[in-house]
């Protein structure tokens, strides 16, 4: 009886520590050492995400600059995001939705967490042990999605950014990160141009195979 009662005790003495040990180390990170960590995580980030753009953020189908346009703009309200501007003349489309769409939270979590570890070791010279208490929250941010169409030789290109945009303060105290996780920009332009050939299809048109010269498309 007394080492059951030793356990429950040790139990709640540790648990109490660890909630203190918390207030502590929260309270030891400046406000200028979380602004240092997240521009670490932005310059990092940054890097990745033009690579990312560079490789996965363009595709050239044999479609019609028109039906290339309505193809973006349909496939994208599928996926949850809403009109903010428009041109058609231009070829330009302006969209947004509360993060983490066009990811849903399944999809989101398993993109943050491939993420976690590395973007906790970018920002541990800055905030030390409080990295352990870093998460990726999508929470207050909305996603805005640009995408451009433009008539080419081979057909019609089709281009995809994104970006986040803070409607809410963090709960976390970090300021905002200006790029999303490399995993969920990979992720969501998958999930994007996928959505988008499924809509060619859906219109009995014939997207081009793959990029002039015949190559297919892989995933980012």
């Amino acid at each position: 009886m007394a080492t059951r009662v030793f356990r429950v005790l040790s139990s709640r003495w540790l648990a109490g520590w660890c909630a203190v040990l918390a207030v502590l180390v929260a309270g030891c990170v400046t406000t200028d050492d979380k602004g240092r960590a997240i521009e670490a995580i932005n310059k990092a980030f940054h890097v990745d995400y033009e690579a990312i753009l560079t490789k996965c953020g363009t595709r050239v189908y044999e479609v019609t600059r028109g039906e290339g346009y309505d193809a973006v703009r349909i496939s994208l309200a599928r996926l949850g995001m809403t009109v903010e501007s428009q041109d058609p003349a231009l070829g330009y489309v302006n969209v947004f939705a509360p993060a983490p769409r066009p990811l849903n939270l399944d999809e989101w979590a398993r993109a943050a967490d491939a993420d976690l570890a590395q973007t906790r070791e970018i920002i541990g010279p800055h905030v030390g042990i409080f990295r352990h208490f870093f998460n990726f929250e999508p929470q207050g941010l909305e996603t805005v999605i640009s995408g451009t169409v433009v008539q080419v030789p081979a057909g019609t290109e089709i281009s995809y950014t994104a970006r986040m945009r803070e409607i809410a303060p963090p709960q976390s105290g970090f300021p905002r990160r200006e790029y999303l996780p490399p995993t969920a920009v990979r992720a969501g332009l998958n999930k994007m141009w996928t959505e988008l050939e499924r809509e060619f299809k859906a219109t009995q048109r014939r997207p081009g195979a793959g990029p002039a010269g015949g190559r297919y498309y892989e995933p980012c």
